[in-house]
């Protein structure tokens, strides 16, 4: 069985500040090593649940984060961005039996995660049918379009809660309960221990259970933080500039809206 894992950072159990979250601050290592962490033990989930092949994205910032020597030899990581509009599942195809998505994290404007966002910092809101979606709801649709399943999902309350909501078969692990600008966080091994578990459980039996109906329809609303910025993308083929800074676009393709985020982003 190949599996699949898209890994980031926000949602890794403890995490508060964007000092632990940059390569360059002097917190970041410790939390290198806690998104890693994670990332072994949902290796470690997958291949109790009988996976032989493991593909994982570093979906974090430069993609050059996960420690490979600490991951098993099943796991094939890849580093980097290529800038193909599958984004956090780069090389995701019909060859792979599910996904399962961890350290995630609440969406812009959420107040579930004090480094709540979605994708890049320029956006305060990101809308699909009139309700806000997060990179895992994004990447969720994107698997789905290609008939693959997200099994597990791990992060903050928050994102758990809402991909419940999407996808009430979805296996989900809360590391941390954002409060303002800080979090109630669950021990790094609890974290471990229930990644670990719900990896297993969530890759058993019968997957086509976590498979989720796309929306016939897609009305994509992008609210930027500056208007400058939504005035400029608002000339992508097929766009109009809605508002001051929202950029709109509307499609029965998914596929062009990942292409779309790519080119505003």
């Amino acid at each position: 069985m190949k599996v699949y894992l898209s890994v980031d950072i926000e949602g890794a159990a403890g995490i508060a500040h964007w000092d632990e979250a940059r390569k360059p601050e002097r917190d970041y290592p410790e939390f290198q090593e806690r998104m890693t962490g994670e990332a072994v033990a949902a290796c470690e989930g997958a291949l109790a649940a009988g996976a032989t092949e493991i593909w994982i994205k570093d979906a974090h910032g430069s993609g050059r984060n996960i420690l490979q020597e600490r991951l098993p030899t099943e796991a094939v990581l890849i580093r980097g961005w290529s800038a193909h509009p599958l984004g956090m599942l780069q090389e995701l195809d019909e060859t792979i039996a599910a996904v399962g998505m961890v350290g995630y994290h609440s969406p812009a404007s959420s107040s579930g995660n004090p480094l709540a966002h979605t994708l890049t910092g320029l956006y305060a809101k990101m809308m699909i049918n009139g309700a806000v979606v997060s990179e895992y709801a994004l990447h969720t649709y994107a698997a789905n379009m290609l008939g693959v399943p997200v099994a597990f999902l791990s992060g903050d309350e928050t994102i758990c809660r809402l991909g419940k909501e999407l996808n009430p078969s979805l296996t989900t692990v809360a590391t941390n309960k954002g409060v303002g600008e800080s979090v109630i966080a669950t021990h790094p091994q609890r974290a471990r221990d229930g990644i670990r578990e719900g990896v297993s459980e969530a890759f058993s039996g019968d997957l086509s259970r976590h498979r989720v109906q796309l929306p016939d329809h897609f009305d994509f609303r992008l609210q930027f933080k500056h208007h400058a910025d939504a005035y400029r993308r608002s000339f992508y083929p097929g766009a109009w500039l809605e508002g001051e800074d929202t950029v709109a676009f509307s499609t029965d393709n998914y596929f062009e809206i990942l292409r779309l985020i790519r080119f505003m982003s």
